[in-house]
């Protein structure tokens, strides 16, 4: 059992507690009343529910700043990287490695848990289940939360889903809450109609969710020149719109697709830190909010954003916002990076302190010189020190990080883990 008190101010994502703090129980939940037990000091500091990062590829965790992957259309940044992928080798090892990696930066910035949209199966990988399980020993080394999503990016439609299959059954139903399995086809770009629905069979029968991105910049070029389409069209003719569906990027989409997207009850992921360096624009959540869509928020991978910070790219897109339509509070910003996120996983206990929700909090110092003179210190988060650390970071009442160094393992050694690999295999660009 753990206390975090003394903090300066606690949101739970339903209310702000000055001076407030959190009990959190032998379950793993916020408990109602008091509990005794290990006190976590948080004076100087604003608590939060733990952000989520609702769309991450942590495979490119190794394969950030790449040449020739910067300033480049889509349709040369996708070959580039599967080159790399190809010359470096894709297989359990590296995606530990890699995983460990993006998850220790995640947990470091706030961050407790991630959804890991996994694209890359190279021949020999089998059913995949390799793979998933070197993601997510990761996460249990270091204590996050994972949701690992069964991604195809022109796999064949059968071998994915006998893979999507396996892999749940490995690591599907964990009565914790620290795995959680989905299935998501890249897009429409990349995957057919029988990719989609194969996989959408193996989501109801395995009770998961599915995610898929669209409105990336290749992903209207292709739809457009293969069906005549928008991606949201082929979408909904192929079932793909839907309340048990989460979709990443939108950008540049219509009034009448935000209300097709609305009506449909899916929910939307803003990956800002993507898609503004990638060339593809703003993505109008704010419409897509005021539409009534959940929207959450995520970083896509390192080979697009090169930084798994999701409060710097909160702060992104609370700036970004009045380019695509109405300015959005910091308040709002945070809850699409907690509350809104999970809503897209099928998780309302998470992203949120309220009793009975996860225990899964981070605690920012707010003592220090960037903090000076602001006078909302919830709303400073975002508009102040855009490479903010949390002091610490707890998942389901155990601390993970403790001031500002992780607990399960070193940051030094993570991160010499996956230089040395990188150093004993073929370079990228190879």
């Amino acid at each position: 059992m753990l206390i975090v008190r003394g903090a300066e101010l606690v949101w739970t994502g339903s209310a702000e507690l000055p001076g407030g703090e959190i009990a959190c129980g032998p379950d793993g939940k916020v408990a109602a009343g008091p509990v005794d037990g290990e006190v976590l000091d948080a004076s100087g500091c604003v608590v939060t529910p733990g952000l989520v990062n609702a769309h991450h590829h942590l495979l490119q965790t190794a394969f950030r700043t790449l040449p020739g992957t910067r300033g480049v259309p889509m349709r040369d940044w996708l070959p580039r990287m599967a080159a790399a992928y190809a010359a470096v080798g894709v297989d359990d090892e590296l995606a530990h490695a890699a995983a460990a990696a993006g998850l220790a930066e995640a947990l470091l910035c706030g961050v407790t848990t991630v959804a890991d949209h996994h694209l890359t199966w190279p021949a020999g990988t089998g059913d995949g289940v390799g793979i998933a399980r070197a993601v997510a020993a990761a996460a249990c080394e270091l204590g996050a939360r994972l949701v690992f999503v069964r991604g195809s990016a022109r796999d064949d439609p059968q071998e994915a889903a006998a893979s999507a299959d396996a892999i749940a059954a490995a690591l599907g139903g964990d009565p914790s809450g620290m795995v959680q399995v989905a299935v998501g086809p890249a897009g429409v770009h990349s995957d057919g109609e029988e990719t989609f629905a194969l996989l959408g069979e193996v989501a109801r029968r395995h009770g998961l969710r599915r995610r898929t991105q669209a409105n990336e910049q290749v992903d209207v070029e292709v739809a457009a020149q293969r069906y005549g389409r928008r991606p949201l069209d082929l979408l909904d003719e192929w079932g793909w719109l839907a309340p048990d569906v989460t979709i990443a990027h939108l950008c540049d989409v219509t009034g009448e697709e935000i209300a097709k997207v609305a009506a449909a009850g899916v929910t939307a992921t803003h990956a800002p830190g993507c898609d503004v360096p990638m060339g593809w624009g703003v993505a109008p959540m704010a419409a897509l909010a005021d539409a009534g869509v959940p929207v959450g928020l995520g970083t896509s991978g390192g080979g697009s954003n090169d930084a798994g910070h999701l409060l710097a790219d909160a702060r992104l897109a609370m700036q970004v916002a009045p380019l695509a339509g109405r300015p959005v509070t910091a308040r709002e910003v945070l809850t699409w990076a907690t509350a809104g996120s999970a809503t897209g996983l099928g998780r309302p206990e998470l992203g949120r302190l309220d009793p009975g929700c996860a225990a899964d909090l981070a605690c920012w110092d707010v003592t220090g010189v960037a903090d000076a003179g602001v006078a909302d210190p919830l709303a400073g988060l975002l508009w102040a020190a855009p490479g903010r650390r949390p002091r610490h970071v707890v998942v389901g009442g155990r601390v993970v990080v403790r001031d500002g160094e992780l607990v399960g393992r070193s940051e030094r050694e993570v991160a010499d883990a996956l230089r040395v690999l990188l150093a004993h295999r073929p370079a990228p660009g190879a």
